[in-house]
């Protein structure tokens, strides 16, 4: 694995991250405070291919390899964590699930217009009572003729009050469990379908979370990704691919935290100095320093497996688990050197340190990566 990157993917990182401090950054707190989701901020990131990037220039993409949409997604969250979380769905669990299962039919008519942010994508897995036990599905899918008739209902599902469009994944066949679930592309708009905002939320203000709601929702069998039964690989491939990105944007949260203890440290003066230069401090400092340079080594090592087409659902779940973990202590470090400017929203890092518990809990909890890799490594299924 090689640790320099290309021209291309320097070109990339140092563009999103000139946007993400010109665009995002000056309204990251103000739209945290207002849990205002500012669409404005997704439509430029499209224009710039940023919410395509690994879609191939075929379906109107950057074709990017996934290492550079890595870092795409390390310099966006390093700015809002919110933002990033858009961005993530959109690509990660939204576009590449289309790309690897859907028609070409449906790569045509919908990727292209997601590459450039003119539709939204989300995809709706957890439900009210189904979080972790993903194959446990309670959405049904019921076919009439050459339609399928969706029920349900889908909770905490990222974009999907802004989306226009949603992949669904219901159970066709209770009696197969996780082999009849099928996944399916909703548009809004259609009948039966609808959603509702989710307030109250502890972080990540500045990001749409919703509930769908399937009442009857008439679906063509046409939009069907893959087979029917495909849908829990379909899901748990996704997650294999969101996990990478979740760990580069727990990275660049974690590298927020890090600048700004850092400036912090160097101008808050007590007992004459700058506290910076007591030895505490600075193992505060060095310690997530060295924490968000191994989590950023274990990001790009899965994305690099991935780019390779080598098996990665173990070293994806690796590196989200670490990252979750390194930027949740990043951040607690960073609100104790702040002290109680920490606790105000005077400084940004309050709003890290509530907005990375979202972090910890997407694509698996750590909990349950500790399963999948202990299941990769061991060589044993969740299934009897």
């Amino acid at each position: 694995m090689k640790l320099d990157y290309t021209d291309e993917q320097v070109m990339f990182r140092n563009l999103a991250r000139e946007f993400a401090e010109r665009e995002i950054i000056p309204v990251a707190s103000e739209d945290d405070q207002n849990r205002h989701f500012r669409h404005e901020i997704v439509q430029k990131m499209g224009a710039l291919g940023l919410m395509g990037a690994p879609v191939p220039q075929e379906y109107g993409g950057l074709g990017t390899d996934y290492l550079t949409y890595a870092l795409i997604c390390e310099e966006i969250a390093r700015a809002s964590a919110s933002v990033f979380t858009t961005l993530t769905v959109q690509v990660s669990v939204f576009q590449v699930p289309i790309l690897k299962w859907g028609s070409e039919q449906l790569k045509k008519k919908y990727l292209p217009r997601t590459a450039k942010a003119e539709l939204i994508g989300c995809f709706g897995l957890t439900e009210p009572n189904i979080g972790s036990d993903a194959a446990g599905l309670e959405t049904t899918a019921t076919r009439q003729g050459n339609e399928w008739v969706l029920d349900g209902a889908k909770m905490w599902i990222t974009n999907g009050g802004v989306a226009g469009l949603a992949i669904i994944a219901a159970q066709a066949d209770k009696v197969k469990r996780h082999r009849g679930i099928t996944a399916f592309l909703v548009e809004r708009g259609t009948p039966g379908f609808s959603s509702r905002d989710i307030q109250g939320k502890l972080g990540l203000h500045a990001s749409n979370t919703a509930e769908l709601i399937l009442q009857g929702c008439k679906v063509p069998e046409e939009n069907i990704l893959g087979q029917v039964g495909d849908g829990f690989k379909i899901a748990m491939t996704a997650l294999d691919s969101g996990r990478i990105s979740i760990g580069a944007g727990c990275v660049g949260l974690a590298q927020a935290c890090v600048d700004a203890a850092t400036r912090y440290a160097q101008e808050r003066i007590q007992f004459g100095r700058p506290i910076a230069s007591f030895q505490l401090v600075q193992e505060m400092v060095v310690d997530m320093i060295v924490e968000t340079e191994a989590a950023r080594l274990l990001v790009h090592r899965a994305a690099f497996l991935k780019d390779k087409g080598e098996h990665f659902t173990r070293e994806a779940s690796v590196a989200k688990y670490f990252a979750a973990e390194a930027a949740q202590r990043a951040a607690v470090k960073a609100v104790k050197i702040h002290g109680g400017y920490g606790y105000s929203t005077e400084y940004p890092v309050e709003r890290y340190y509530r907005d990375v518990m979202a972090m910890v809990l997407y694509e698996g909890t750590a909990e349950i990566q500790k399963l999948v890799i202990g299941r990769e490594s061991l060589g044993v299924s969740a299934f009897v």
